[in-house]
């Protein structure tokens, strides 16, 4: 269960368990979190829990509302996020979302976000999501071969997929007519492919070709 760990110049005051779909902060009494301080808004903002997933939205705060550092209007969070509000941190906990999950390594294919299971001994397969080229069945597809998600599979089945480690290193592979191709996205420490880094350029993808990224092996596999 997702919860709110509020502190106070290192010192934690109260942890609040996110129970419903819409959980208010602010100074008034009938908030669900009440912080009783003047930087603090009569409503602040609101957490609001879509499945496992929570928003934090500012509502028009007078002295606004701080994701790590960066005042934001609306946010999803992810885990250990550090909410500001005026002295105040607020601590985002998402223990169900760590359960069994390898934060680290993103596969974005799309809007859709996975991380891929930990220790999942079947490989995960995304079925029934229509390809670029109409075609339901997924023509490729990336495997995990190293680490903590090791034996994933994920299909491509959208234009474009991005695979990596945000801020450290990500590679995009893009479905055109003529097969997938993969290219160096972001981060100082480019991909390789078959040993040979990989940059800017498209490089064409073929059935068993072996990817390094971020430290992690993978192998393109064409169905």
């Amino acid at each position: 269960m997702p919860k709110m760990i509020v502190s106070i110049d290192g010192v934690v005051i109260k942890e609040v368990p996110l129970t419903k779909d819409r959980t208010s902060l602010g100074r008034r009494p009938y908030n669900d979190i009440v912080i009783d301080n003047l930087a603090v808004s009569g409503e602040h903002a609101v957490f609001q829990m879509s499945g496992n997933e929570v928003y934090l939205e500012d509502l028009n705060s007078t002295n606004g509302t701080y994701v790590n550092g960066k005042a934001i209007k609306k946010q999803l969070l992810q885990d250990t996020d550090t909410v500001e509000i005026g002295k105040y941190k607020i601590k985002y906990v998402n223990e169900a979302a760590l359960a069994g999950v390898e934060k680290t390594m993103l596969i974005k294919s799309g809007s859709a976000e996975r991380a891929f299971p930990a220790g999942v001994a079947a490989p995960l397969v995304f079925p029934g999501a229509a390809s670029a080229t109409g075609d339901a069945t997924p023509s490729a597809a990336i495997k995990v071969l190293s680490g903590a998600a090791a034996g994933c599979e994920v299909a491509l089945v959208k234009v474009v997929t991005t695979i990596g480690k945000p801020g450290v290193a990500v590679a995009a592979i893009t479905r055109r007519p003529q097969g997938f191709v993969v290219a160096h996205v972001e981060g100082a420490d480019p991909p390789s492919l078959n040993g040979a880094p990989i940059g800017a350029e498209a490089v064409m993808l073929k059935n068993g070709d072996m990817l390094e990224l971020a430290g992690t092996k993978m192998q393109f596999v064409q169905h």
